[in-house]
């Protein structure tokens, strides 16, 4: 099967490469790219105006299967993964079992492979049952096609045991994914303490509670030598920490998410749960230092931190609500929106931390237009206007603080191995 994208913007970050030229595709991998290139037997795409990048690659999300099929499935996460326009997703654990055996693995990725409408990537456990209480099967994980560990939601509060989870993971040559929360410090908080927490009345959750855990795994990464990736990254603190550390050779890598970058504390004023995340929404300066984080290259990852709940679960007194909000389906709009057209990053940044940084970070062969490679490939919009409407979501989850957000920017098109899975909003 062929498939020529014509008139299109090929954006390379894997090699930097910016070009008007067109593509071509057989049998799943990108043979050939040039100006003017005709096939006959090949079904045309016309990409005129628009971006043709390696297929978005968001390497946090949460496909809650198995054990939580009310809020998401492998297949409604894959849905929506396709019509936000990536093609590779790794799904974290915190699944029910945990995904903290091989056996739980392959199960993953056989739904994922059933569903077939991008690649999924499941991140083992780093603690059995992600207890925090003894390591999880890290080398049988790995066997069984585990991408990274992470105990993400639930932090490996134990310094001693995280240490020990960096040596192995070296030997392993697998990232450690490290969800920063003292959990002692966070007590039971449900948004940033500061200003907005004292005039809503709600219990805060301090910098200091992602801060000192950030602190804590670097210099454990500094001495183990393993690659440690912080996941959403949102206060100042903690981008100047990453920051210094890469500036000593330490090999930590971090991420921000779109609604890290684009909302603060305020947009809790109203007790919107769809505001409730963890890490919480913080401040307008934790905010500024996100986005120059990931403009100085410091944050070198765009993730979402995709968290479906059901209606029932959020819609409650905003302290009882579960943390979480759905992103697969905004991000490529609020990237758009909030960092490329107010030139905090050009597109091609803003494509690297979309595509072959997380590539690099997993150890997955994705993220370039070379020859060769795989034909996972977005076609993106970039002046596109649009209305974030929940209800057209393919994930199950609606819950959103951007409902009825006028956006700029929007995914045409998702190509996986050469076949086309969503074009202009429909799944195909």
């Amino acid at each position: 099967m062929k498939l020529l994208i014509k008139g299109g913007t090929l954006m390379d970050p894997a090699t930097g490469r910016v070009n008007e030229e067109d593509l071509l595709i057989n049998d799943g991998k990108i043979t050939k790219t040039g100006v003017n290139l005709s096939d006959d037997s090949a079904e045309v795409l016309d990409a005129a105006g628009k971006l043709v990048t390696p297929g978005l690659i968001d390497m946090h999300v949460h496909l809650r299967e198995p054990g939580f099929e009310a809020k998401e499935t492998i297949l409604s996460g894959a849905l929506a993964a396709a019509r936000g326009g990536f093609t590779s997703v790794a799904c974290m654990p915190n699944t029910n079992p945990v995904a903290d055996c091989g056996a739980i693995i392959s199960y993953i990725r056989g739904k994922a492979r059933e569903a077939g409408k991008v690649n999924i990537y499941p991140i083992g456990a780093i603690t059995s049952g992600s207890k925090g209480v003894e390591l999880a099967e890290m080398g049988d994980m790995q066997k069984a096609g585990a991408a990274g560990f992470s105990d993400d939601g639930q932090p490996v509060m134990s310094a001693g045991l995280m240490r020990r989870a960096m040596q192995y993971a070296d030997m392993l040559n697998m990232t450690i994914i490290s969800h920063c929360e003292d959990k002692s410090l966070a007590g039971g908080g449900a948004m940033h303490e500061g200003y907005m927490s004292t005039v809503l009345g709600l219990p805060g959750i301090p910098a200091s509670a992602e801060e000192v855990v950030v602190a804590r795994d670097i210099l454990l990464a500094e001495e183990t030598g393993c690659r440690v990736h912080i996941a959403h990254v949102s206060t100042a603190g903690s981008v100047r920490l990453v920051r210094e550390a890469r500036a000593r050779g330490v090999q930590v890598t971090a991420e921000a998410t779109p609604h890290h970058f684009s909302l603060t504390d305020e947009a809790v004023t109203g007790y919107n749960t769809n505001t409730k995340v963890n890490p919480p929404l913080r401040t307008d300066i934790d905010v500024a230092a996100v986005r120059q984080g990931l403009a100085d290259g410091t944050i070198s990852v765009i993730a979402t931190d995709h968290a479906p709940h059901t209606i029932e679960e959020k819609d409650v007194e905003y302290g009882l609500a579960p943390f979480g909000i759905v992103g697969l389906e905004t991000a490529v709009g609020l990237v758009w929106t909030e960092l490329v057209a107010t030139g905090i990053l050009t597109p091609l940044e803003a494509v690297a931390k979309l595509t072959s940084n997380p590539a690099s970070i997993l150890g997955i062969a994705k993220g370039t237009l070379e020859i060769g490679a795989d034909a996972d490939i977005t076609i993106i919009d970039p002046m596109a206007t649009w209305t974030v409407d929940p209800e057209q979501f393919a994930s199950k989850g609606r819950n959103t603080p951007f409902a009825g957000r006028v956006l700029q920017g929007l995914p045409y098109a998702t190509i996986l191995s050469g076949r086309i899975v969503m074009r202009e909003g429909a799944l195909l």
